[in-house]
């Protein structure tokens, strides 16, 4: 029920509270400024997470009511020091997959570098095409190839499998918030071209994105990024033991937290969205 629980709020209050703003700037990007479309993007960031990851939560949660148990499907993605540490952390479900079946029988590292860097394009350029026939998100599955090979080629796609940020501290250090803003950016700015409909479009959005940066026309609500931010600061506190954050060892705090994320889930639930992955 905590799984369900934490699930539905991350869907329903953080998803869903993203969904109009960033509706509103994919629609027409070139009507906006391009602070409001970089706060656009980073919110599709948030959304994808919110739903996605939500979704998971919630299909667990209830698989556990039955007496099944699937496998995590997200260990705080946006986390993540390097593109590899993030494909180690989002979907894994689908990235264990392909591994398994499509990147180990081809050879792998295994092979020579040129083989195994075709290997590498291979698995990202399917995960794109997985999602959908349209060149968004081959461009997608690209992009992310092409920041994961640098890793490749120095070996370094595995340094971040038995750590995770901020390690028995309270908040990482400058190097690790480095690592963590490059890594979000460089994945929102591949999530541009998932959630355009075209490809120009995206590159329509990314140019625009570059210009009059000096305001916000069209700000999001004050409440919606204390979601955001909610959901961030509970995911971090959780990431340690990468427990349910709902699972609180004080028994008042736990049932005041039960009591506001349902309260504010059931409040947000008046007018629901589809899930975005329900298309897939």
């Amino acid at each position: 029920m905590r799984l369900i629980l934490w699930g539905m709020f991350k869907k329903v209050v953080v998803a869903d509270s993203c969904a109009p703003y960033v509706d509103m700037c994919f629609d027409n990007p070139e009507a906006f400024s391009g602070s409001t479309l970089i706060l656009g993007a980073i919110l599709f960031s948030f959304q994808i997470y919110g739903d996605f990851s939500g979704y998971s939560d919630i299909a667990i949660g209830t698989a556990k009511l039955f007496g099944f148990e699937l496998m995590t499907n997200f260990k705080f993605p946006y986390f993540s020091r390097d593109i590899a540490e993030f494909w180690r952390r989002w979907h894994i479900s689908l990235s264990t997959w392909f591994r398994d079946y499509l990147y180990i029988p081809l050879g792998g590292s295994r092979v020579s570098k040129p083989k195994a860097i075709r290997n590498v394009f291979v698995i990202f350029l399917v995960s794109g095409f997985w999602h959908g026939a349209n060149w968004t998100f081959i461009a997608w599955g690209g992009i992310h190839a092409l920041l994961f090979i640098p890793l490749f080629l120095r070996g370094t796609n595995r340094k971040n499998t038995t750590s995770i940020v901020a390690e028995g501290r309270w908040l990482p250090s400058p190097r690790e918030l480095l690592q963590m803003g490059w890594t979000f950016t460089a994945v929102t700015i591949a999530w541009v071209f998932f959630r355009a409909k075209s490809v120009g479009i995206a590159l329509d959005y990314l140019v625009h994105s570059c210009q009059n940066l000096g305001s916000i026309p069209s700000r999001p609500s004050l409440t919606m990024l204390t979601f955001i931010m909610g959901m961030v600061g509970l995911d971090f506190w959780s990431r340690n033991s990468e427990r349910n954050p709902l699972v609180l060892s004080h028994r008042w705090m736990r049932r005041l937290l039960y009591f506001g994320i349902a309260f504010l889930t059931i409040q947000k639930f008046s007018n629901p969205a589809s899930f975005l992955y329900f298309q897939f």
